[in-house]
Order: C-alpha cells, then structure tokens, then sequence
C-alpha cells in the first residue's frame, strides 16, 4: 500500500460497527459515537450482517450521514469489520461493538495517546457493562496452554489476584491505570489505518470470537505495544450472543484452536485436548443450567414490581413513556431500577452516571425519549 495514501489523511477517524440483529442497540451507539465524535473529521461505517430486521431502515432514517452496507449473508465478524477497514479514509480506525456507548472522552483520549507512542499498534479500555460492572476482558493476555487451562477449569476465578493462575484476565492489574497488555477486546480497538489496511484487517478464518486476540497478537509479533486505557465505555456485551449457551462455548473455544494452529503449532498437541475437554466440561455446564435452573426460573418480568428511580428533568412524562405508576427521583441504600432519561442527559454523563454509582442491587436502564424505548442490559 503506497505510503502517501495516508500523508494526507482525509480525515480524523473512521468508526467501523458490525451490526447483527440488535436495532435499537445500534440506534444508542450510533447517537454516542456522533456526540463523541463532534470537532472531529470523522465518518461511520455500519455493516450489516444480514440481521433480517429493520435495523438498517430504522438506522439509515436516522443517520443519514452514515455509510450502510447490507450483506445479503452472514459473513462473519471479521470479513464484515474488513470490509469498512479496507474503505476508511481516517487516520484512525476504531472497530466498535454496535451494543456500546462512547464517548468524547474515549475518542479524543484513545487518538492523543496514539499520537505520543509511535510504536502504540491499539488501544482499548476500560468496559462496563450496562450496570456499570468492569468487565475483565478490557485487558487479557495471550492464551497459552497454560493460561488457557487456568481460564477453561475455573482456577483463574478461585485465585483472582494471582499472577499465575488469573494470568488471562490479568485481574492483578488495576482497571484503574494504564498499561501495556497483550490482548485487547474487539468491542473497543482502535488502530492505526493504514497499518490495519497493510496486514489485511482481521483474519477472516474466525468468524466469531478470537479475531481480536489475533490482532493483538500479529501487532505484538509486530514490535507495536497495545494499551488498555482506564477510560470507562458501556459495552452491553453482545446481547446479539448469549454468553453461557453451548453454541457460544463451542464457536469461542474453537476460535481458540484457530489461533494455536496459526501461531503456535508446536502446542497443538498439548492445547487441542485441554481445549476439547473444556468445550465438554463448559458445555455440559451450560446444559445442567438450562435443564436444572431455567425451568424454575419465572418468566414475568419482575421489574415493572420493584422500586423505580427516574433521573430526568421531566420524571412525570418519563415514568409515562416507560408505564411506570410509582418512582421516586434520588438512588434509595437498597435495590432498585434506575431509568435514566437521555434527553436530560449527554452519553459521558451517562457513562459516568452508571460508572460511579454502580453497586449491588442497582440495574439501569436508560429511556430513548426520541422513541419511548427503553435499553436496558436484559434486552433479549
């Protein structure tokens, strides 16, 4: 790729989302990457990987300025991500989850860091989830045979803080500080264009999951450092996959026996049983769960029963819009459901709303006042 095709960038930042089956998802993370994005040269990039809903119609009413493009298949979503990479025109390309919230403060954060350290390959940081809960894989590191046993038997929980035993999630680093980590999540990564166009983007022999640990990996083999930076997204970690069922623990763990025949052959034979055996073990898990837990677990959504907090600067026509009769407008010392109205509310003073007062017995939900409809982490 000829090196004056990026002397002159044409702009800032390209923002590159794959979005499957999660509309109103999309509809939230588009809004906070404009917001995030304003004074900068950016453009957006959503591809579409044949959801068979509305979402693109829904979206591209909305947003006209985003660039859509809509696969007739599911190709995957590496070969998705690849194909806006291959188009940007920015300085930078950030490969975003369609189920997060940025915000200015991540942007401009992620592109001044990346501008002090020449030898900076990606940048991630600091995930939430939709409760403000950290989320440890913000920060990994490469999956040896070892790190990967750890992971799969439960020993990197049972001992949390160790440098051995929770090596993957390296747990014993403060979320709360910079640092130079091996892997970096594919919900948040933001790279250097023409670097990204230059190796060929994303290996498209995953097709879900390990992508991301791959990237990190080529950029590190590379001589380029990634680094996790202590600035907090909401990431509703991919309500499109639910985390837990057997196809999600077969489609990850084979992902990771892509990655061992790719860059480390020589522990094939001892890394493709471990990994067998913990799709077996993971897997039954997961049936035991749905065989023995689910059936007694109530179907009726419980929330609409509980205390509501709304946090709006009009609660009566919010609690309206959401079909709540009873709330109160101050965070009570026990459970309760906080709506937060996004048109009193910017998306970083949301994030750092949900962020700083995340605790046990709090679930939040925010309310799209545009549209009456309320995103919530328990969207199915």
């Amino acid at each position: 790729m000829p090196i004056s095709r990026y002397i002159y960038a044409l702009m800032d930042l390209t923002v590159v989302i794959v979005n499957y089956r999660v509309k109103y998802f999309l509809e939230q993370t588009l809004r906070s990457v404009m917001e995030a994005t304003r004074g900068l040269q950016a453009e957006v990039i959503v591809i579409d990987n044949d959801s068979g809903d509305d979402s693109i119609a829904f979206s591209r009413e909305r947003f006209p300025e985003v660039n859509f493009i809509e696969n007739k298949e599911n190709v995957g979503f590496a070969r998705a991500n690849n194909q806006g990479i291959m188009m940007a025109r920015g300085k930078y390309t950030l490969i975003l989850n369609p189920d997060t919230i940025v915000t200015e403060r991540c942007i401009r954060g992620s592109i001044e860091h990346m501008e002090k350290h020449d030898d900076c390959g990606s940048i991630g940081i600091r995930m939430v989830d939709g409760n403000g809960k950290f989320l440890p894989e913000s920060k990994r590191a490469f999956p040896t045979p070892w790190v990967a046993f750890c992971k799969i038997f439960g020993l990197s929980k049972l001992f949390p803080n160790s440098p051995r035993f929770a090596k993957y999630h390296l747990r014993y680093l403060s979320d709360r500080e910079e640092h130079v980590v091996d892997i970096l999540s594919g919900a948040y990564m933001l790279c250097r264009t023409d670097m990204l166009q230059r190796i060929g983007g994303l290996d498209e022999d995953f097709f879900m999951y390990g992508e991301d640990i791959d990237l990190s990996f080529r950029l590190c083999r590379d001589g380029y450092k990634n680094w996790f930076l202590p600035l907090d997204m909401i990431h509703y970690k991919g309500e499109s996959t639910k985390k837990g069922t057997m196809r999600y623990v077969r489609i990850f763990y084979e992902a990771m026996l892509i990655f061992y025949r790719k860059h480390f052959p020589r522990y094939s034979t001892v890394a493709y049983p471990i990994i067998k055996l913990g799709v077996l073990v993971r897997a039954g898990m997961a049936m035991l769960k749905r065989i023995i837990i689910n059936p007694f677990k109530s179907k009726k959504d419980k929330r609409m029963d509980q205390q509501w907090v709304i946090i709006s600067d009009n609660a009566q026509q919010a609690a309206t819009a959401a079909g709540i009769t009873s709330y109160g407008t101050s965070l009570p010392q026990g459970k309760a459901q906080v709506l937060i109205d996004d048109g009193c509310m910017t998306y970083g003073e949301i994030v750092d709303y949900i962020s700083s007062n995340s605790r046990k017995g709090l679930e939040f939900h925010i309310l799209a006042r545009r549209h009456g409809h309320i995103i919530s982490p328990k969207m199915a």
